[in-house]
């Protein structure tokens, strides 16, 4: 199996992709993110996402949360909107529009258990009318046959799907889809996103962004993201910009190399020794001014 890797995206094209917002935008116009998150295990999870989501200009995130993970996250940040995943209805949604942009994430800290999370992801599959971003525990509930076909029918309706595995994740994911043993990096980048209809962002020392057009590397992390917790930042940044209305595979672009910008600063400023996952959504806007050249 023979495929050209893209190169990574300059600096250039990739600042072109910034969302900056107009005069007279306000907090629907920015884009609103629903962050499906946060078990009763791991609390942090959405934490990280969420703040995340805020510093990558999301104008408004609202997170559906376990009941016990809701005091945490009402913490982390005063100007998160914060309720127990049971009222989360994503048919009820209110319906997206240029002038009110909008994407759901589901899955950071999720146990992956399926009797409560399962419907939540299922359901959020089905019935959500905008982007998606799945990552975390949410991975492994969607590597089934059900997962799959509820993908499929995304892909059919023409509703944009992100998947965000390690590579754990990505052989789970594989098996689910009966893809061929033993694929990695950027081939097994390329088959998901072909089984899924969706882009996948395949993370790793070199992360692989793909689609069913074509796969494309990113490499400018740093051994400081190697920690917990980064993934579900990396969720958060993927989310907010699906939700101010960039496409699927801009928008993972993107967001890995915000990622990745925010953790080389804070390795600068704190040695790869000691950066962690909570450090790196202040420093976004040095990932910004980096990749923007401002």
């Amino acid at each position: 199996m023979t495929f050209t890797v893209a190169p990574p995206r300059t600096d250039a094209a990739l600042a072109a992709l910034l969302p900056w917002p107009a005069p007279d935008d306000h907090k629907y116009s920015r884009g609103r993110l629903a962050l499906v998150a946060g078990s009763p295990a791991y609390p942090g999870a959405a934490c990280l996402a969420a703040t995340a989501s805020q510093r990558a200009g999301a104008g408004y995130t609202e997170v559906f949360c376990a009941g016990k993970s809701l005091l945490a996250v009402r913490a982390a940040s005063p100007s998160l909107v914060a309720q127990d995943w049971r009222h989360w209805q994503p048919s009820r949604e209110a319906a997206l529009s240029p002038d009110r942009p909008g994407a759901c994430v589901i899955g950071c800290g999720f146990a992956g258990e399926g009797k409560t999370e399962g419907p939540l992801v299922m359901e959020t599959l089905r019935a959500f009318a905008g982007p998606l971003l799945v990552d975390g525990g949410a991975l492994t509930l969607l590597a089934s046959a059900t997962g799959l076909r509820l993908a499929a029918e995304r892909a059919c309706a023409g509703l944009p799907l992100v998947l965000t595995p390690h590579g754990g994740e990505a052989v789970r994911l594989a098996r689910a889809a009966q893809l061929e043993e033993g694929l990695t990096g950027a081939a097994l980048a390329r088959e998901l996103a072909r089984a899924f209809g969706a882009v996948v962002a395949l993370k790793g020392p070199c992360t692989y962004i793909a689609d069913g057009a074509g796969v494309e590397a990113m490499d400018r992390g740093t051994a400081a993201l190697a920690k917990a917790g980064t993934g579900d930042v990396l969720a958060g940044i993927i989310g907010a910009l699906l939700a101010q209305g960039i496409g699927a595979r801009d928008s993972a672009a993107l967001g890995c190399a915000l990622h990745a910008e925010a953790g080389r600063a804070a390795e600068e400023a704190r040695t790869a020794i000691c950066v962690v996952a909570e450090d790196l959504p202040s420093y976004l806007p040095a990932a910004v001014r980096a990749i923007a050249g401002r």
